[in-house]
């Protein structure tokens, strides 16, 4: 166990940022959580909750005193437009003394990203997790509906991973020397199909759930209907038609960083099995 530590956390209210909050905790540290809307956050009793938005740098300078490690989202605002804020987040950082910064890659450059990687005077890391295990609650509705999940491209392979593995890897290098000037590709220890993921969620849940494998042009149809921009849609086609090298290999970082293995798709299934058992 490192010294006990305070460490603020933005973007804390999010999937990764509430495990990374979690994760913290379990190792004894003090966390303040970054919120643009204090009275609508929910956090674990002991963490100091403080309001603030990336978008208006400027304020944030009170929530960083005391703090010596800092986790960072690449978007902000309530448009989730990527932050252009970073040169003057870094130069508060560095005026308040914090020694360590992650940031959460956001799937491409981004201009927080290129400001903290340039930045002087603090030990970044970039955390780069590939397809979250937490995307397949978007299969929910759909599995109470019908019993089944439509998708296309089911042959498709990901190394996809439990967020609370990308948390652990940020709880690690927030509060530890020697992952300064690392980017970190965070991956689950296997590589799975779509049927491989809803036969495993069927098994947990109990249950029969159907696979059925859209055409690319009916998925095009359903996110459009579903209010996905064309730009999105896009991205979805690109990313499961031909998913890139980095998101189909198995990479150790979990291992390597937090010392235990990354937690399987079945561990994250059995976490969540109640969201996908039938409704009475």
């Amino acid at each position: 166990m490192t010294q006990t530590q305070k460490i603020l956390v933005t973007g804390a209210t999010g999937t990764v940022g509430r495990q990374v909050v979690a994760e913290l905790l379990a190792r004894g540290h003090e966390v303040r959580a970054l919120t643009r809307d204090a009275a609508k956050a929910a956090f674990p009793a002991g963490v100091e909750v403080v309001e603030g938005d990336l978008t208006a740098p400027d304020g944030l300078a009170p929530a960083l005193e005391g703090v010596t490690g800092l986790h960072l989202i690449t978007f902000g605002g309530a448009a989730f437009s990527p932050l252009e804020t970073g040169p003057r987040i870094l130069e508060l950082v560095r005026a308040a003394g914090v020694r360590r910064v992650t940031v959460l890659h956001g799937g491409g450059p981004t201009p927080l990203e290129d400001a903290v990687r340039a930045g002087d005077g603090v030990d970044w890391t970039v955390l780069m997790p590939v397809e979250f295990m937490a995307n397949a609650l978007e299969w929910v509705d759909g599995i109470a509906a019908s019993g089944e999940v439509r998708e296309p491209f089911v042959a498709r392979l990901s190394a996809m991973v439990h967020e609370g593995d990308i948390g652990a890897v940020a709880a690690v290098a927030l509060t530890e020397e020697g992952h300064g000037g690392q980017a970190y590709v965070i991956t689950g220890p296997e590589v799975l199909t779509v049927g491989d993921k809803v036969k495993t969620i069927a098994e947990a849940a109990g249950r029969e759930i159907a696979l059925v494998e859209l055409t690319e042009e009916q998925a095009v149809e359903g996110w459009r209907a579903a209010g996905l921009p064309e730009d999105v849609i896009g991205f979805l086609l690109e990313a499961y038609g031909n998913t890139p090298e980095v998101g189909r290999t198995v990479a150790g970082t979990v291992e390597k960083v937090t010392g235990r293995p990354a937690r399987t798709f079945a561990q994250w299934a059995a976490e969540h099995a109640d969201a996908f058992r039938e409704r009475s």
